[in-house]
């Protein structure tokens, strides 16, 4: 192995390999218009050819790379349009997933398990491991709901949410323990039964990410414009 070689955990090697792309994608250490290339991966990982593509394909299914046809693949950049968009889109998915929740009363186990991971990581302040359990928690959330279309729709979009939380910094943009806070409130009005509670209340959290991210693309424009004057 290269000594310069970026070290896997001891799974898969696809999954190991995808982990690691995205949690670089998400965090920013890739960053948004970079191309990425089989050849890339494969030389900084020092795996084959083969696997370095299967990886590369994994990322774009999920929206965390795009390429068009005959181009190199290249971390998306998204605008304020994107973002207003994929809102609209979650809002209706996992809105609708919740009141399915309610209505039928579904355990919550491995949802209070996640829970649990984004409390500790909000007292800890630990921002990459919050975004982790965030997202684990908005995709078992619709996992939990028991529609295999739903599911499959939201696994569409789940690349650029986690873009969203990471790029844009939208847990470092409110108290470190609002988010834990409003999925706790989620999974109350869930655990009573109160369908349209839980879907407001849903409604609202989703509301407030996306409101923060918004203002943190105005905030990075504004401080790329007075640089550039």
């Amino acid at each position: 192995m290269s000594p310069t070689a970026i070290p896997l955990a001891t799974a898969s090697l696809v999954d190991a390999l995808y982990s690691s792309m995205r949690t670089r994608i998400v965090n920013g250490d890739i960053a948004q218009g970079e191309k990425v290339t089989e050849n890339r991966i494969a030389t900084e990982y020092d795996v084959a050819r083969p696997t370095a593509k299967a990886c590369l394909e994994r990322l774009i299914v999920v929206g965390l790379l795009k390429r068009s046809a005959h181009k190199t693949a290249v971390v998306p950049i998204l605008d304020s349009e994107d973002i207003e968009d994929l809102f609209f889109v979650r809002s209706l998915l996992e809105s609708a997933a919740v009141t399915e929740l309610a209505v039928k009363r579904i355990p919550l186990q491995e949802i209070l398990r996640t829970q649990g991971a984004i409390e500790s990581a909000a007292e800890a302040g630990n921002f990459q491991d919050q975004v982790a359990a965030d997202v684990d928690f908005h995709a078992l959330v619709v996992r939990q709901a028991g529609s295999h279309r739903l599911l499959r729709a939201h696994d569409l979009i789940l690349g650029e949410l986690q873009m969203t939380m990471g790029l844009q910094s939208a847990h470092k943009a409110t108290s470190a323990g609002t988010i834990a806070a409003e999925h706790a409130g989620i999974i109350e009005a869930i655990e009573i039964g109160d369908s349209d509670l839980a879907r407001r209340r849903m409604q609202m959290h989703l509301d407030g990410a996306r409101l923060r991210i918004l203002s943190s693309m105005r905030d990075a424009a504004q401080d790329s414009e007075r640089k550039s004057d």
